[in-house]
């Protein structure tokens, strides 16, 4: 069986996504498997909608499998996000990894990839850190420009899709598994790009689509989503299941400050290091929102998405001990005449976290993370929903 993979944020699912599951589906594959961040973004916020609507959606508009990415693994720098997903399509049989890229030229992402993963561009990582680079971002790419000097890679390094298709190859390389990269041109607004600043009809940001919710609900959202996604997030917003993102911030500030009553609060937070468990705590005793929290601890030296995963993962107690790589595959949907997925796979696959947590302790670990990006998300939909629900509900099965 020959399956094809894309690894999405979709927050929510637009027409960006439709497009990639498109394409995908005329190359011939016998399946489509999509992986999907479940309650947290690669950027460290919560994601809109519900992962189950967006499971839902992405199963509506052509793919075959949805698997989740736990929250855990998801709320992740570029490089861990990517390994990750690519631990999980390698475990279900994936043979090919399809993605969007500013760049599409995937031979050359390959190359960078390689170069990344060389130790003379460790050497010159150090080196370009040492001398005082205003950020790991400024460094890599002064590295890898050192190494190659004249050609195009190092400039592939500072659009955010090659960013992310580079860590793709490179986890590829560094799992040594079996898997094709393919790369297509990247359509739509770039990241964080606002409405007025684009000029794609039809595609906009995912800052953009909340933007434009926030301000007319979710009709507002016709032009940029698929007609059968709208349908299910007209009804999530009649039924109050989206993130109201204002209760979200009181939230995590709230458990950051009860945090501070310890000593050392955030001390065994993962991504911690050169005294930002301090700064962090400085910021948390001073701020009065969210917002002005990730002003104070944006730097230069400190990206802002940097800062916000930094946040969240000490709000929700995510330490350096957490596992580091996916333990188990957790289904969340799936349509019945085209299921992909192979009876036989190289972690543990079921569509009840209950049963996956009971595997092994590892399992167990990243099953409790997951429930308590579950918990915090339930609490901040515009309708609240009790505890627990991510053991309760059932998995996405459509038929036709």
């Amino acid at each position: 069986m020959k399956l094809a993979a894309i690894i999405c944020e979709y927050n929510p699912f637009h027409r960006g996504h439709a497009l990639q599951l498109a394409e995908t589906r005329k190359s011939g594959y016998d399946g489509i498997v999509c992986i999907m961040d479940g309650h947290l973004t690669q950027r460290g916020r919560f994601a809109a909608l519900s992962k189950w609507d967006r499971a839902k959606a992405a199963l509506l508009c052509g793919a075959d499998a949805v698997v989740e990415l736990p929250a855990l693994l998801a709320c992740r720098s570029a490089d861990a996000f990517a390994r990750a997903g690519v631990r999980i399509l390698a475990a279900a049989g994936c043979d090919t990894l399809v993605f969007g890229a500013e760049n599409p030229d995937t031979a050359l992402l390959q190359k960078a990839a390689r170069v990344l993963c060389s130790e003379a561009y460790r050497t010159a990582l150090k080196q370009q850190l040492a001398a005082g680079a205003r950020s790991f971002a400024a460094a890599r790419q002064a590295a890898v420009q050192a190494l190659c000097p004249g050609s195009d890679i190092a400039a592939l390094l500072d659009r955010p899709n090659n960013n992310l298709a580079v860590e793709y190859c490179k986890a590829i390389i560094e799992q040594n598994v079996e898997m094709q990269p393919i790369a297509l041109p990247r359509q739509g607004a770039d990241h964080g790009q606002a409405l007025t600043e684009s000029s794609h009809a039809a595609f906009a940001s995912a800052s953009a689509l909340r933007a434009l919710w926030a301000e007319g609900g979710a009709a507002a959202l016709a032009p940029y989503v698929p007609e059968k996604a709208l349908k299910l997030y007209i009804q999530a917003e009649y039924d109050g299941k989206y993130t109201d993102f204002a209760v979200m911030g009181h939230c995590e500030l709230a458990l950051l400050r009860a945090a501070c009553a310890g000593q050392a609060p955030f001390a065994a937070v993962r991504g911690v290091s050169e005294g930002l468990e301090h700064r962090l705590e400085n910021a948390v005793r001073e701020t009065a929102s969210l917002p002005a929290l990730l002003d104070a601890l944006t730097t230069v030296r400190y990206p802002r998405a940097r800062m916000r995963r930094l946040a969240m993962d000490a709000a929700l107690g995510y330490t350096a001990q957490t596992p580091a790589l996916p333990p188990y595959l957790h289904l969340l949907g799936a349509r019945k005449e085209a299921l992909p997925l192979p009876g036989e796979t190289a972690l543990p696959l079921s569509n009840s976290l209950a049963r996956l947590a009971r595997e092994n302790e590892t399992c167990a670990q990243m099953a409790a993370a997951q429930s308590r990006a579950s918990d915090l998300g339930a609490l901040c939909r515009a309708k609240p929903e009790p505890m627990g629900g991510i053991y309760r509900q059932k998995i996405i099965f459509l038929t036709n």
